[in-house]
């Protein structure tokens, strides 16, 4: 059984780049196309709509013209909707559970630090099971043109990026594209690494070609998988956020893990994930890794 590509709507801008980017990928993967709109009753609306029948009305009609212009696009792709009065969270975390991804509208930069993806965005991204994938408003299909790679970082053990890396393998061999597979590192301070991991780096020639040898280790099983997907290995020392970021210019997708920190007042996403998407130029997916 297949399960579809999902995308949340909300009559922004964002949302419906969103639904944009999500039809043409539901095509490229031969896929269903789910659009999903959660709403809350607006006592204080305007008096047109004032009541709950009316906003229910009017939500319908704006998603069934959303829905409208991607039928147009896309005459072959079979599209559902489902309108659901209630928590655009739970909503949305719903949805994405049995769906391929989820696709989201992103704000972008914004003058809050924290607050740029708004709230929803942010949660339903830690706590979702499945893929999610965040999209600008003005993404145009000119961002996925040949010779643009799908950008993916790799850290820690190959079994620490296994998600993020099958993520990005499978939508580049649907795309005919390329991946950038980044693995940045940093000095480590003193202390910082065991005896054995100061061996097998040594053992390696030294740190940068121990991050190089880790690299190509995480890479092989999807190599092997995949093996007309052209992968450029990009080791660099520097943060995370700013390496992936450095190379975000000439990327159609950017894929990140996301592990959700949970606090006192909720999931977090992680750092790395948290610059990439306020800051990358592209859509950027994350993939839970927990």
């Amino acid at each position: 059984m297949t399960v579809p590509i999902t995308a949340g709507v909300d009559g922004t801008d964002e949302s419906l780049a969103a639904l944009a980017w999500a039809a043409r990928e539901a095509v490229r993967r031969d896929l269903e196309l789910r659009v999903v709109h959660a709403w809350r009753f607006q006592p204080n609306a305007a008096a047109d709509v004032a009541d709950r029948d009316a906003q229910e009305r009017w939500v319908r009609d704006s998603v069934r013209e959303a829905v409208a212009t991607v039928a147009e696009r896309h005459p072959a792709l079979s599209v559902t909707t489902e309108v659901q009065e209630g928590s655009p969270v739970e909503t949305l975390v719903a949805a994405a559970a049995d769906a391929e991804l989820l696709v989201l509208g992103s704000r972008g930069h914004g003058p809050v630090v924290g607050f740029l993806l708004g709230s929803v965005g942010q949660q339903v991204i830690a706590e979702a099971a499945r893929p999610v994938v965040l999209v600008r408003a003005g993404d145009k299909p000119s961002s996925e043109v040949a010779g643009h790679e799908i950008v993916v970082g790799q850290h820690g053990e190959p079994e620490d990026s296994a998600p993020a890396l099958r993520f990005a393998f499978e939508t580049a061999a649907a795309r005919g594209a390329g991946i950038r597979a980044v693995r940045a590192w940093t000095l480590p301070p003193v202390f910082a690494y065991s005896p054995g991991s100061l061996k097998l780096a040594d053992d390696a020639g030294g740190l940068e070609p121990y991050e190089r040898k880790a690299l190509a280790a995480a890479l092989e099983p999807w190599r092997e998988r995949f093996p007309d997907v052209p992968v450029v290995e990009h080791v660099e020392m520097g943060s995370a956020g700013q390496v992936l970021l450095s190379v975000s210019g000439r990327a159609q997708l950017m894929v990140v893990g996301r592990r959700a920190h949970r606090t006192a007042v909720g999931a977090r996403i992680g750092s790395v994930a948290h610059g990439v998407l306020h800051h990358a130029d592209c859509p950027v997916a994350v993939v839970p890794h927990d």
